[in-house]
């Protein structure tokens, strides 16, 4: 039986990775610090990410690795502890000549870009976590080259689905909603805005890494081409909930206030590009190569709300 190893396992995107590959006649390795099963055939290996021998030793044997963590949201968590992650993966998967899945964002990819972001698009980051991110991607691309690894990078825009964690879509609006509540966003609310759902996601990831065409490439992965603003999406969901919220805009000068206090917005400043103009994520690559096309929006967001 072949072996497919989560790294970052009970995230947004490992739970629907798992449950696809669990279809094949993969044996999958759930590794993080605490992991669960997906399902109940998985086999737990409990270790750090940040730990070479934990990572080798969870891999032994992989044919497929996947690179799926999430870390604190901190520009100086990142830039300490991602090209450690990055190395101690890159080392496992060419020890075990296993083909790598690296699941990423669009923060390395050029700002200048940001209305229309396909794979072509320029690593040119100007963010410290955009700086980091075009790093490790750096040092993925050059094992590549040098032919010591097959790898593939999924990219995601932005977001959301049912009880996905660190959703600001989810978390800022949805939840909210629901709850009755008025929503929130940040800089501006009527500019077009690209929302991943998170179980497209999850099985596109899946099905590139069982492709054999799809490796030595990024894909961006399935996101509804609508590119709906805030307003609209809260227009959906109060069509949905029979509400009639306002979304409520934090403007600039405010979030730089607050910054001050929060550590969240700090955070978030850097990353303003992405809110306060037009953000357009083309998923047209695996669309018109294998055919997968992304949940619609408003379809995605009912879901949420059941």
């Amino acid at each position: 039986m072949k072996k497919a190893v989560i790294l970052g396992a009970n995230g947004n995107i490992g739970k629907y990775v798992s449950l696809e590959l669990a279809k094949t006649d993969y044996q999958l390795v759930q590794f993080s610090r605490k992991p669960q099963k997906i399902n109940h055939t998985d086999i737990l290996f409990a270790g750090d990410i940040l730990d070479s021998n934990s990572v080798h030793k969870a891999c032994e044997g992989a044919d497929l690795i996947f690179l799926l963590v999430g870390i604190q949201y901190s520009s100086k968590a990142w830039a300490k502890q991602w090209p450690v992650i990055m190395r101690n993966t890159l080392d496992a998967s060419i020890a075990n000549q296993a083909k790598l899945v690296f699941f990423d964002n669009m923060y390395a990819l050029d700002p200048e870009e940001i209305s229309h972001l396909t794979e072509k698009t320029a690593l040119e980051a100007s963010s410290k976590k955009g700086k980091v991110r075009k790093q490790i991607l750096e040092m993925l691309w050059s094992e590549v080259a040098s032919k010591k690894l097959k790898a593939l990078v999924a990219r995601s825009a932005d977001f959301y689905g049912p009880g996905a964690g660190n959703s600001m879509l989810n978390e800022m609006v949805i939840s909210k909603m629901k709850s009755g509540k008025k929503p929130q966003w940040l800089y501006s609310a009527s500019k077009k805005h690209s929302f991943t759902y998170v179980p497209d996601a999850g099985k596109a990831t899946a099905f590139l890494a069982l492709q054999e065409d799809s490796w030595n490439q990024a894909w961006n992965l399935p996101t509804d081409s609508s590119y709906p603003s805030l307003e609209e999406i809260v227009h959906i969901l109060n069509e949905e909930l029979n509400s009639s919220h306002q979304v409520q805009v934090m403007p600039a000068w405010l979030i730089s206030v607050l910054s001050l206090f929060m550590s969240i917005l700090k955070e978030v400043k850097e990353l303003r590009y992405q809110i306060d103009q037009d953000y357009c994520f083309d998923s047209k690559k695996i669309q018109q190569k294998y055919g997968i096309y992304p949940t619609p929006i408003r379809e995605g967001l009912k879901n949420c709300l059941r």
